[in-house]
């Protein structure tokens, strides 16, 4: 049995480095989960609320990065790979459908969608690395058993009172975030070592690529719909809409036009893959991902509420959201470039400044704050590498 898994590894050749369709297929169930987020976030965003999305931007992050890189060590192509997908789509189905509730009355449910998929995939990965990879083997079956003890936090978030729930969920997270920087010591066994996993670093840059498309794909769907529900309130209203677009098409800009293929070329060029992997993508990416999203619900403030002073709490997605995926692209950028984009650091350190406007002007005035600071990045940015490429030729 164990000779006939050898063919579930991912391949080594050129498509092997190409996003597969049920890679795809998959992805899909993180659009509706981001969408369900996104006007969770919305309908009543406050300082607390902030405090719960934090929770579930790192929860969905956490699944869907992991499920990446044990479908960058597999061959989605293989039918037993593929049923796993499959199974984890419905849980992720029933995770994106208990989120709004997930801090009511859903929240077992939440929790017990999240413990299943994190510990279904790693079973699965710890049976298709038994008796082919040994080394594999043992590092998910020190990944397993964090898992397991992480899950124990995560149903009991959901059985106790809402009140304290977010105190069992944060514990859970932060058990999981910080097994891979211990590489997941584990009593008996220990750490494992620091490249153990055979990491396709082109592919996986490939997998984080379109995962921030569908984090802006998501904007405009958001955003969108917000507008078409308000599109009787005049001029305001599409002035709005064209920062909120034009934000998303920045944000595109900044990410892909240097930093992501930059990226994928030093993941698969290093002599340390996977550490550079969670240097550039598990960790690098989540201020990225959360940025868009959190962009999002302030467009969303703004469109509904544009004439309103802005308040800290809706400067803190209309402004945040830019500054974290500017901070998030400025590692990137600098980890994959040992060069760091001042261009990042003046713009994060522009919208930092725009909160002392904050309670002095309307949220319209603050969206086109964010928005400008972000042509600005991508200005400089365009116009400095041109002259740095045409000083280098």
């Amino acid at each position: 049995m164990a000779e006939g898994k050898h063919h579930w590894l991912r391949k080594e050749d050129t498509e092997s480095t190409k996003a597969s369709f049920p890679e795809l297929f998959f992805d899909l169930v993180f659009v509706f989960a981001l969408i369900q987020l996104s006007e969770t976030l919305a309908s009543d965003f406050s300082l607390g609320i902030a405090f719960d999305a934090l929770i579930f931007i790192l929860a969905l992050w956490w699944v869907w990065i992991h499920t990446t890189w044990v479908t960058n060590l597999l061959d989605a192509e293989v039918v037993a790979v593929r049923l796993l997908l499959f199974g984890l789509m419905f849980l992720g189905i029933v995770l994106a459908i208990a989120l709004p509730k997930a801090f009511d009355e859903a929240g077992l449910v939440f929790a017990l969608a999240y413990a299943a998929m994190q510990l279904s995939r790693s079973l699965f990965a710890l049976y298709a690395f038994r008796g082919v990879d040994t080394e594999s083997f043992m590092t998910f079956a020190r990944i397993t058993v964090w898992l397991l003890v992480s899950s124990a936090f995560w149903v009991a978030g959901g059985l106790v009172s809402p009140e304290s729930r977010a105190l069992f969920w944060l514990v859970a997270l932060a058990i999981e975030y910080v097994a891979p920087l211990l590489r997941y010591w584990t009593p008996g066994v220990g750490a494992s070592p620091a490249e153990t996993l055979d990491v396709n670093g082109e592919h996986l840059a490939e997998r984080c690529a379109l995962f921030v498309i569908i984090a802006l794909g998501e904007t405009i769907i958001t955003t969108g719909k917000t507008a078409s529900d308000h599109a009787d309130e005049g001029g305001i209203i599409f002035l709005v809409l064209v920062a909120a677009f034009l934000s998303t098409v920045l944000m595109w800009w900044i990410y892909f036009h240097d930093g992501q293929e930059r990226a994928a070329d030093t993941a698969e060029d290093t002599t340390e893959p996977q550490s550079t992997a969670d240097h550039l993508f598990t960790y690098g990416h989540l201020p990225i991902v959360a940025g868009i999203i959190l962009t999002a619900v302030g467009e969303d403030f703004t469109l509904t509420h544009p004439h309103d002073e802005g308040g800290y709490a809706n400067a803190l997605a209309i402004l945040g959201g830019p500054i974290l995926f500017l901070a998030g692209t400025l590692w990137m950028k600098t980890v994959s470039s040992r060069m760091v984009p001042w261009s990042h650091c003046l713009g994060v350190a522009a919208a930092l400044a725009g909160f002392l406007l904050v309670p002095h002007v309307e949220n319209v005035l603050i969206q086109l704050m964010a928005v400008t600071i972000l042509l600005a990045v991508a200005l400089w940015e365009y116009i400095a590498l041109r002259l740095f490429r045409r000083a280098a030729a």
